[in-house]
């Protein structure tokens, strides 16, 4: 039986990227008889342009019936004065929304042929894999809010962190699963000395774990983590915790590798999902051919593994990456002397030729 896969190239580069990624999903699904088809649709300003909406209904409607979503980017100065309520970056919020998309997940590996453009020492860097799953549509950025009252005389605002848990329960089985297909080791963030909502979570993650004796499962806070990604990152194997945290640990982690054009990224929904690079639409770049292709072949590897349990196929993409890597190929953001300067197309045939 085929399997769909929903391909959203948005804007800017976007349509560069995809391309490329779809090329390697292509030829890992001849090669595995994975019998993937493939369903283009706009969003973004592109969608925008079209038919004055930056998600059409036609879309997102696409994206709930398919296998899984492969998106590009959105977004580009030539929308700066569109309405507020229609900006292309509204397609990603209606993707998660309409998606359910609970579990953003961020992978950090730092390959042994980039380790010198980490911004940390080689010796610190080397056999970083880490990662990242953060809960996307609970805590503080869901809560009550308020934004301005005066209280005893002075005016303050005030955000409402909560989490139930259920909420707990679902990311921390999730993390727990991804661990089984890595290497066994979990560690959940929180802030239970001072959070009242941590403490939940810990005691939830805790009972989780119990169901899981096969993965190791360690707690830090996140001043901790914060400071254990900066001086020994290749501890972590899965890193499990809240929105807020999520959002500021993923980003601290994606400079380790040194380069965002390297890092793919997974938001997971309750029936479909959806891939994505984590850069952005690079309009300045857009139609020049030399946008960095890996980091949405990798992502186009992680839909292979979470969504269609292609664990062989999705290693066969990341083995091809390293392999590319190692044989000196580096696009324009990555280039120094000595090595094989690489655009977009140069690139993608590159690992495509490193596929078995």
């Amino acid at each position: 039986m085929s399997r769909k896969i929903v391909v959203i190239p948005g804007d800017g580069i976007g349509s560069e990227i995809t391309d490329s990624a779809v090329a390697v999903l292509k030829k890992v699904s001849e090669k595995y008889n994975l019998d993937l088809e493939f369903e283009t649709h706009p969003a973004g300003g592109t969608a925008y342009d079209l038919c004055g909406t930056p998600l059409p209904d036609e879309t997102l409607n696409a994206a709930k019936a398919a296998d899984a979503v492969l998106f590009g980017a959105v977004g580009g100065p030539k929308w700066d004065n569109v309405d507020p309520a229609l900006r292309p970056e509204k397609a990603v919020l209606g993707l998660r929304k309409g998606l359910g998309l609970y579990a953003n997940l961020r992978p950090v590996k730092v390959a042994d042929a980039l380790v010198e453009y980490s911004p940390l020492k080689e010796d610190i860097v080397k056999g970083t894999d880490i990662l990242i799953v953060r809960e996307l549509i609970g805590g503080i950025y869901f809560g009550d809010k308020c934004e301005s009252e005066i209280h005893n005389g002075a005016e303050r605002a005030w955000d409402l962190e909560n989490y139930s848990v259920p909420e707990v329960e679902r990311i921390v089985k999730f993390a727990m699963e991804a661990a089984k297909k890595r290497r066994n080791k979990v560690t959940s963030v929180d802030k239970s000395n001072v959070l009242a909502t941590s403490r939940l979570w810990r005691r939830t993650t805790a009972k989780v774990a119990e169901n899981y004796p096969e993965v190791a499962l360690d707690n830090l806070y996140v001043d901790n983590c914060a400071m254990q990604l900066a001086i020994n990152p290749s501890q972590f194997d899965v890193i499990v915790t809240g929105n807020l945290f999520g959002d500021i640990l993923s980003d601290e982690a994606a400079v380790l590798s040194g380069s965002i054009g390297m890092l793919p990224s997974a938001s997971i929904g309750f029936s479909t999902s959806l891939y994505e690079p984590i850069h952005g639409s690079a309009p300045d770049i857009a139609g020049k051919g030399i946008a960095n292709p890996v980091a949405t072949i990798l992502s186009a590897a992680m839909l292979l593994r979470y969504s269609l349990n292609e664990d062989k196929a999705a290693d066969d993409i990341e083995q091809a990456v390293d392999k590319a890597l190692a044989q000196g190929y580096r696009t324009l953001d990555l280039y120094k002397e000595g090595f094989k300067k690489a655009d977009t197309k140069t690139m993608t045939e590159a690992i495509l030729n490193n596929i078995d």
